[in-house]
């Protein structure tokens, strides 16, 4: 065979594989999309967006049944959303452009909070303030208290604060519980990402990095720890310069990444939160691709139900597990794309998908509240497999930069993808040589 004949048959070889690994893999996928039979299911999501680092094309959008009601894409990244008595929304948030900056260079990013009125498509009241970089300092939760005042998070400062009239009226530093490096503001430390009220002046509180859940009251700080440091390799909490022995005590506090490994937006679901006896809260388990529902009994606390697989399709980063109403569970499904309501036994009963990566999504007018049935017995719809190593965690990523690329493109497809550029690109040189 010549060296055109074969740089042909490459070309033609690897185009005809690619889009029969497409076209299959498209064909053999469950549908993400089911429409239920309740039409009066109103969602609301927090859409971070998309782009380099996520940080581009986020939006607040809320779905009537299966359909999309209204959307506001005003800002970089919006992440938890919660909707108000009088049909505003409250939202965390970050955007760039700022002149206000502080010690920074102008423009710059801020972060905070935002309430915005879904028929003007403005924005009723904002609270935020700079932050060095856009990356891993945001303000990812914020709830509404009574007597004017506001609860959020600061990844910035890795710390709660509670907000009145502008001011800072009370503020938890996680520096008084963790090892804490010079300056927080400078690394990724602890990344905490949520907090719920749960009971008179207590919260619950994830702190990501540290794979461990806080409750903290308001007067005594730290009063349990879901997932407690039990000794042993605290590599999971360490790497990429997260947690440092920085008092020298040859200890870090993390939690079994067995347990929670880097989890998103645990609720709350009943029980004593500063007692013994039984209690209940359900959390996505993000860096393990799992919804996990975690019990305490005698003190201990135990995974007592999980969630690996929907619809056919294994969960890839959920950040956002609510226990419904209705007993069911709404799951947010960040790199799927989708947001979806399952059963207790594994049946798949709604779903949506979302044109941008998802952080959060809440049921209206239900919300989140402190308390939901308990789950026990087997767990649905477990994992068939692993993926394909390097291959699987680089696919798992590419949705945020190429939104267009479907939920099925995982490590097996990006394989054949590469391996058939590959074969065309030797055909190419083959063609260019035998010119």
């Amino acid at each position: 065979m010549d060296t055109k004949t074969r740089g042909a048959v490459l070309v033609v070889g690897a185009v005809a594989l690619l889009l029969v690994t497409m076209g299959a893999s498209a064909a053999l996928a469950p549908d993400t999309a089911v429409a239920g039979t309740d039409d009066e299911r109103r969602t609301l999501v927090g859409i971070q967006g998309g782009g380099v680092g996520w940080h581009q094309y986020g939006s607040v959008a809320a779905y009537e049944g299966n359909d999309l009601a209204w959307r506001l894409d005003d800002t970089d990244s919006y992440f938890d959303v919660t909707e108000l008595d009088n049909g505003s929304v409250m939202a965390g948030f970050m955007d760039g452009g700022y002149e206000d900056c502080g010690p920074y260079e102008s423009p710059c990013t801020h972060t905070g909070f935002r309430i915005l009125d879904p028929e003007t498509e403005s924005i009723e009241y904002e609270y935020s303030f700079p932050v060095r970089s856009s990356s891993n300092s945001e303000v990812h939760d914020v709830e509404q208290l009574g007597g004017g005042e506001f609860l959020m998070t600061d990844m910035d400062g890795e710390r709660l604060l509670v907000v009145k009239n502008d001011d800072v009226v009370w503020e938890w530093n996680a520096s008084s519980y963790y090892d804490a490096p010079e300056d927080p503001t400078r690394i990724d430390w602890l990344h905490i990402n949520d907090v719920d009220v749960i009971g008179d002046d207590q919260f619950l509180v994830s702190v990501r990095n540290a794979n461990q859940i806080l409750v903290i009251d308001r007067q005594d700080g730290v009063v349990e720890t879901i997932n407690a440091d039990r000794g042993g390799d605290d590599g999971a909490c360490t790497h990429d310069g997260q947690l440092a022995d920085t008092d020298g005590d040859g200890d870090v506090r993390c939690g079994d990444p067995e347990v929670l490994d880097h989890q998103h937006n645990p609720q709350w679901l009943g029980g004593d939160p500063t007692g013994d006896g039984e209690a209940a809260v359900l959390v996505a388990d993000s860096d393990n691709d799992r919804v996990v529902e975690l019990h305490r009994d005698d003190g201990e606390w135990e995974v007592a139900w999980t969630l690996e697989r929907a619809g056919g399709i294994e969960l890839d980063w959920p950040r956002d597990a609510d226990r419904l109403a209705n007993g069911n569970t709404l799951v947010t499904d960040t790199l799927n794309t989708r947001v979806f309501e399952i059963t207790p036994n594994g049946t798949v009963v709604w779903s949506i998908s979302t044109e941008r990566i998802p952080y959060e999504a809440d049921r209206e007018p239900y919300g989140e509240p402190p308390e939901g049935e308990w789950y026990v017995g087997e767990s649905p719809n477990q994992g068939a497999g692993g993926g394909i190593p390097l291959l699987s965690d680089a696919a798992a990523l590419l949705p945020g930069v190429f939104p267009w690329l479907p939920f099925w493109f995982n490590g097996a497809q990006l394989g054949l993808t590469l391996v058939s550029v590959g074969v065309a690109g030797v055909g190419a040189r083959d063609l260019w040589r035998s010119r």
